[in-house]
Formats: C-alpha cells, sequence, structure tokens
C-alpha cells in the first residue's frame, strides 16, 4: 500500500480545517475478478481524528465509500503548531495513522 494518509490542516481565525487524503482500495466485495471469483469487501470501517492527543472526531466507513476516500471537516480552536493526527482502522484489522502539523 502507497503512503496511507496527506493530511493538511490550515488555521484560520478560530476554525481549522483538516483535509485528508486516504490511500486504499476500498473494494465493496460485489465486484469479481476476470476468473469470475468475488474479491472480497475490503474496506475502512472507523476513523478517528485528534488535535494534540485529544480525540476530535471519530467515524464510520462503509464498503461503499470510493477508493482512496477524501475527508474535510473543521476543528474550533486549533491553533497553529497543533498536531492533528488521524487513525483508521479497516475491515482486516489493518491500521494506519499519520499526522500533521496545523499551518
Amino acid at each position: 500500500m502507497a503512503d496511507p494518509m496527506r493530511i493538511r490542516a490550515q488555521a484560520s481565525g478560530d476554525k481549522t480545517t483538516v483535509r485528508v487524503l486516504m490511500s486504499h482500495e476500498m473494494e465493496t466485495g460485489l465486484r469479481k475478478d476476470a476468473a469470475g471469483k468475488s474479491i472480497p469487501a475490503w474496506f475502512i470501517q472507523e476513523l478517528t481524528a485528534s488535535l494534540n492527543g485529544k480525540v476530535v472526531m471519530t467515524s464510520q466507513f462503509g464498503p461503499s465509500v470510493s477508493k482512496n476516500p477524501f475527508l474535510q471537516f473543521a476543528i474550533k480552536g486549533a491553533k497553529a503548531g497543533g498536531k492533528v493526527a488521524i487513525t483508521w482502522t479497516d475491515n482486516k484489522g489493518e491500521k494506519r495513522t499519520d499526522e500533521a502539523t496545523v499551518s
């Protein structure tokens, strides 16, 4: 798997916009390969965002989310220099974490 994520966190006033591009194949389990065999489901199930170690958001994904999903959200009160960390876990138990500094 390529880099698990690309994260950008940009502060503007009291609001910080966080943009995350996650590298993941996101298979639904409904497609078939060239031989006609079903491709097993493989998708991000849970995502957690934290600011300076404190959880600020959790979300659940499912098989209908597109390949290499993009997520954008805002955090109030984050300041430049703060650390935003994103962690996701997929349905096969793989876990990825990455972080970015608020600019």
